[in-house]
């Protein structure tokens, strides 16, 4: 009898190609996602003028979606932690693919807000089901790396949006960009035969011959015998709800102060993404010009979130988002300032490396934070809670642009909750992480000398 800890395996397992198959489809995923979740903030100015609405109740009509985003990201982590992960991502992709495309066909605010409520549970469920899944299967000195590169396609579907917007808005009309946005639901069988299951679901559901396969692809040095007895380690062996699991062992305080930084951050982000192009219109830039800003608002989020991530594996992951929270302060507010245009176009990438890219560290931070069994309900609990930033910045920021405010007022409104962020990180107890925990419980062996000797206890 050898008893063997997944875990442990997974975290020295050397990179391969089974892992950049498990990224590429959780990044594609997250690509798609992005996506439908820039399209309204992209063609937010034609959507207004269309429908007849003002700045306060667009405001609402955005906020439709994060509100879905909210009760997606709480209820969807759970739901894959215990009907399996890859049956969760099918959900999701499928929902926010077609509610987003039936938005399209929509002609009046209260259709269009309830088709991106839904599009908005789908878009928010996805999130933390994917980082857990990318957090289990990563090598544990590339954890943070492949994280974050993987959530930096979420700025490459911002960027697919501006693009497209830039391209279809003027000629066929906001719905085009809609419509779009339901080919993703071709994708889902593939997607569900390319991604393995967690380790702890096909454990304790008992699909051992399954395990064995991802085992072996994730390790090719394992081979399977007739004996072998699956370990997990002793924080993923406790019975307990699920929910209830945040706050054992010291953690929590930790787990309040993530969901404070999650709110700050996302109330950043949906703020930029919702109203920039907006306020960058009624600072005298034309529409397409408007959208470009947009555009460089995520690449620089996809370079913040690849080089948010590669600090992450090398420092300590929670400074590394300290000084991330701190430039985000200072960038934005810099934002209402009048500066030459080159100025400006540096300023909002790091305004989107500081936001965006940082809101993809904390999620790489807070699925290296819990243990693995609880880690889809920890980030979905997170994501879920930090919502709520997300549904109040588009209505509040929308109030602010309706008193017809000076553009600098308006961006200090969204840089000041970048500075509640940097103090609520800080009270964050490190040493409560899972990943420390580990570390300590279990020192890295080398795949031989960890199949020869065993590790753990049987599950």
């Amino acid at each position: 009898m050898r008893p063997i800890d997944v875990h442990q395996l997974a975290d020295d397992a050397r990179l391969n190609g089974y892992h950049y198959r498990i990224l590429l489809w959780c990044a594609l995923i997250i690509i798609f996602d992005g996506y439908d979740l820039a399209v309204a903030g992209i063609a937010l100015p034609s959507i207004m003028k269309a429908m007849n609405v003002d700045a306060t109740s667009a405001g609402f009509m955005v906020s439709a979606a994060l509100f879905g985003m909210m009760f997606g990201a709480i209820a969807m982590g759970m739901v894959a932690d215990s009907i399996g992960r890859r049956k969760a991502i099918a959900i999701c992709v499928l929902m926010f693919s077609l509610f987003t495309a039936t938005a399209g066909f929509t002609h009046e605010p209260i259709s269009f807000s309830v088709t991106r409520f839904f599009a908005g549970v789908g878009i928010g469920g996805v999130m933390p089901i994917v980082v857990a899944q990318m957090t289990e299967y990563a090598p544990r000195r590339l954890r943070a790396t492949l994280v974050t590169l993987m959530f930096s396609g979420y700025s490459v579907g911002g960027m697919l949006a501006a693009l497209l917007g830039k391209g279809l808005i003027e000629t066929h009309g906001w719905q085009s960009v809609f419509l779009a946005a339901g080919l993703p639901a071709l994708l889902v069988p593939f997607a569900m035969r390319a991604l393995p299951e967690s380790m702890p679901f096909l454990i304790r559901t008992g699909r051992i011959d399954a395990l064995k396969q991802v085992l072996a692809r994730l390790d090719p040095d394992y081979v399977a015998q007739p004996g072998d007895q699956f370990a997990l380690p002793a924080t993923d062996r406790k019975q307990a709800a699920p929910l209830s699991r945040l706050f054992q062992d010291g953690r929590g305080v930790s787990t309040v102060m993530l969901w404070v930084a999650f709110f700050m951050c996302l109330f950043m982000v949906y703020a930029l993404s919702s109203w920039l192009a907006k306020l960058m219109a009624s600072a005298g830039y034309s529409l397409g010009s408007a959208l470009t800003f947009v555009l460089v608002l995520n690449f620089g989020a996809m370079l913040g979130a690849i080089g948010g991530g590669w600090l992450a594996d090398r420092c300590n992951i929670k400074y590394v988002l300290v000084g991330m929270y701190a430039l985000a302060a200072v960038s934005i507010t810099l934002l209402g300032v009048k500066v030459p245009t080159p100025v400006l176009f540096v300023l909002v990438g790091l305004a989107g490396a500081s936001t965006i890219g940082t809101q993809i560290v904390t999620y790489a931070y807070a699925g290296q934070f819990y243990p693995m069994a609880a880690r889809g309900t920890g980030i979905g609990w997170a994501s879920g809670v930090g919502r709520s930033g997300a549904i109040l910045a588009p209505i509040a920021i929308g109030m602010l642009v309706t008193l017809s405010l000076p553009l600098q007022q308006n961006f200090m409104a969204i840089a000041i909750p970048a500075v509640i962020a940097v103090v609520a990180v800080l009270l964050i107890d490190h040493k409560k992480s899972a990943s420390v925990q580990q570390q300590t419980e279990t020192p890295s062996r080398s795949t031989a000398a960890k199949l020869a000797n065993g590790a753990g206890e049987p599950a």
